[in-house]
């Protein structure tokens, strides 16, 4: 019978405290951290994603980070396969994997398993692109609900990416984006516990995405989206350049916003994605931590000594 995998994962909603959560979990147990994250998988896009510094990066090995550039796609298929060798690699050298991220996909792709769906088709994107552009988003997320209600449910009529990629699925297979996303293969790896930082209060989860947000805009944010769009081979339509941010930045950019207007717009942003992720939390079994206590930290690390790692 194999072994067990040695694996323990943190979750929880954008600027919940997991990057110091789990770096106090690697000082405690001989962890190596795994980022599940669909934003730090990009080269050159730092400050707009709250990538670990250096400095966190050296005291602990982390993995999946800057393994792409924003050039390239990264779906969630990669994301299992890569982490699920990974996670036997750190095991091989008797440490435990520590998967830290808040990309509920890629965490679902590796505990269920996900079949092989129908490879990107640059036509078939590109009439969705042009009938959205004709017709809008939530147009598309109406059509998307007579052919697939299950994932229309879960997405707000104007998540242009996730309706265009199950709009192409679809369209290329014949078959709706949730016939894929169904029951577990016996090859997915399970955590020893899932450990997800969520608040107790969201006011206080608004206000740390508000600094965090502030902080980024401080720190040259806006220069790091200009250097990117400086590049000449970017453009908004990719996936890295969608990530949250960088998207209102691409546009403020574009249309000449003040600041202010960013900074509101970004902020708006950011807090649907944290209220997307808390939803995509809800039905996995998980052990809930208020981020918001004074002794997450601790509650944290107790609960990984009690997952008996």
């Amino acid at each position: 019978m194999p072994t067990a995998p040695r694996l323990l994962a943190l979750a929880g909603p954008t600027a919940s405290g997991k990057t110091d959560a789990a770096l106090a979990l690697a000082a405690a147990m001989p962890c190596e951290i795994v980022s599940v994250d669909s934003a730090l998988v990009y080269r050159g896009m730092d400050i707009g994603t709250a990538k670990p510094g250096r400095e966190q990066r050296a005291a602990v090995p982390h993995h999946l980070i800057d393994i792409r550039d924003p050039a390239q796609p990264y779906s969630a298929a990669e994301f299992a396969a890569d982490a699920a060798r990974l996670v036997a690699q750190i095991n091989g050298r008797g440490r435990i994997a520590l998967l830290v991220g808040g990309t509920m996909l890629y965490f679902k792709a590796l505990f269920e398993g996900l079949d092989a769906m129908p490879p990107a088709d640059p036509q078939v994107r590109a009439a969705i692109e042009a009938d959205a552009a004709e017709r809008g988003w939530p147009a598309l997320h109406a059509a998307l609900a007579q052919v697939d209600p299950r994932t229309a449910a879960r997405l707000a009529p104007n998540d242009a990416q996730r309706i265009q990629r199950a709009l192409e699925v679809f369209r290329g297979s014949g078959r709706p984006l949730s016939d894929f996303h169904g029951a577990a293969r016996s090859g997915a790896l399970r955590p020893a516990a899932l450990l997800s930082l969520e608040p107790g209060d969201r006011a206080w989860l608004h206000a740390r995405i508000a600094q965090r947000f502030d902080a980024m805009l401080a720190h040259g944010f806006l220069d790091e989206v200009k250097a990117l769009r400086a590049r000449g081979d970017l453009h908004p339509g990719l996936p890295s350049m969608r990530s949250v941010g960088y998207r209102q930045a691409w546009q403020a950019l574009d249309e000449g916003w003040p600041l202010a207007e960013l900074r509101e717009r970004g902020i708006f942003a950011t807090r649907q994605l944290a209220k997307r992720q808390l939803t995509w939390l809800r039905p996995m079994q998980r052990r809930v931590i208020a981020c918001d206590a004074a002794d997450a930290t601790a509650q944290v690390l107790r609960a990984a000594r009690e997952a008996g790692l």
